[in-house]
């Protein structure tokens, strides 16, 4: 490690950014960088910090504009890497950590309105900040159409009802029921802190599609067994993918519930699990001795050494926690590695409630498992029975007969 240092510590960095080479050094090993990556972007640094000293510019100067500026001279300089924001990245983070550059903070009546909702969202609805941003984009596009100046005195009925049928002349069913359901909360919180004299909530008239009544879509234990014997557990991103499987598998949970764990989430003397479910809900599940294992196999021979607490990283730099679409797509590469159909985490889920129900569980014990919040949730996998809903099916009437 001290000749690692020594190696970095060649790079000479003067100028305003120089107070922060040594984060900026411990930030790029941890995530995960090997040295000569990790010098090129303290040369950048240095960069930086030079053109800022030339242009008699402190780090609050640093804004989007400079660094695009920055950006430019680069090129003009005729230099061919590190020279897009992505390149500047690692550093970026860094002194927006410290609240020092960045685009400046959204002004306007607008984005004051929008941060508001959002704060309502998360205080006051228990929203997922994923939920509240999906929220905040669709409730932005309404604004723009109704209500430029975020002036809702002046919005009626009729405009909101006229915006959800445009809404829906241009995307799915699924995105308009989205759509209403952002754009009904978002009235509801104007009308709450007095933004308009009536609740125009109901103005956003429901969206309905015909959809087929289809039974939940499982997957054979053959198909599952394959996902789990294409992961090489003799490699790091192997050892991880079997670990992400079987949670997904075996305990039924989310893809946003596996990217949610966290290291202390695992209290291993008691064998137990901290789930981190919708909203804030919590559960403590157990964890089977297969998981654990899995889980532990991935921590000890799997997992790069950083100081993240997520308990599943990336395997290359930069390290990060992987979100919701990375756990879905280890299961997609599994699923081609195996040659069986593509499918989504969410399948699994399914999968594991399926083969509940033909083992003979209760409804009331599958929706325990799930973690599900009402008995409607669980209710879609009592129609997974066909036998027993023949035994309970009356005959066709048939004319003439009594």
């Amino acid at each position: 490690m001290a000749k690692t240092i020594t190696y970095l510590s060649e790079v000479p960095v003067s100028g305003p950014l120089a107070p922060l080479v040594g984060e900026f050094k411990a930030s790029l090993a941890d995530a995960g960088y090997v040295v000569p990556v990790a010098r090129e972007h303290l040369w950048l640094m240095a960069q930086v910090s030079r053109w800022m000293e030339d242009r008699g510019l402190s780090v609050g100067d640093l804004d989007d504009v400079r660094v695009e500026a920055f950006l430019a001279d680069r090129r003009a300089a005729g230099r061919r890497t590190l020279c897009s924001a992505r390149g500047l990245a690692p550093l970026l983070r860094l002194l927006r950590a410290h609240g020092l550059p960045g685009a400046a903070p959204p002004a306007g009546a607008v984005e004051e309105l929008l941060s508001g909702f959002g704060r309502y969202l998360a205080d006051e609805r228990a929203v997922a900040p994923s939920t509240a941003r999906l929220y905040g984009k669709r409730v932005r596009r309404f604004l723009a159409r109704c209500a430029p100046d975020a002036n809702l005195r002046a919005v009626s009925a009729g405009q909101v009802t006229a915006a959800v049928l445009a809404e829906c002349e241009t995307v799915s069913v699924g995105s308009a029921q989205y759509f209403v359901a952002a754009l009904r909360s978002f009235l509801r919180f104007c009308y709450l802190e007095r933004l308009t004299d009536t609740d125009l909530s109901a103005a956003a008239l429901a969206v309905s599609g015909r959809r087929p009544s289809w039974l939940p879509k499982g997957m054979s234990r053959r198909d599952v067994c394959a996902l789990l014997g294409s992961c090489d557990r003799r490699t790091e991103a192997g050892r991880r993918d079997y670990a992400i499987l079987l949670l997904l598998a075996r305990l039924g949970l989310r893809a946003g519930e596996v990217a949610a764990l966290r290291l202390e989430d695992i209290d291993w003397r008691s064998g137990e699990l901290l789930v981190r479910g919708k909203g804030p809900r919590f559960d403590r599940l157990p964890l089977p001795v297969d998981v654990g294992e899995a889980v532990a196999a991935y921590l000890e021979r799997g997992r790069p050494r950083t100081s993240r607490r997520e308990v599943f990283v990336s395997v290359a730099a930069p390290i990060g926690g992987l979100g919701n679409m990375a756990i879905s797509d280890v299961v997609r590469r599994s699923c081609r590695r195996a040659g069986v159909e593509p499918i989504g985490a969410h399948r699994l889920r399914h999968a594991l409630a399926v083969d509940l129900v033909a083992a003979g569980a209760a409804l009331p014990e599958i929706g325990q498992l799930l973690r599900h919040r009402s008995a409607s949730a669980t209710r879609i996998y009592a129609r997974v029975d066909l036998e027993l809903l023949r035994s309970v099916a009356q005959p066709w009437p048939v004319a003439g007969r009594r």
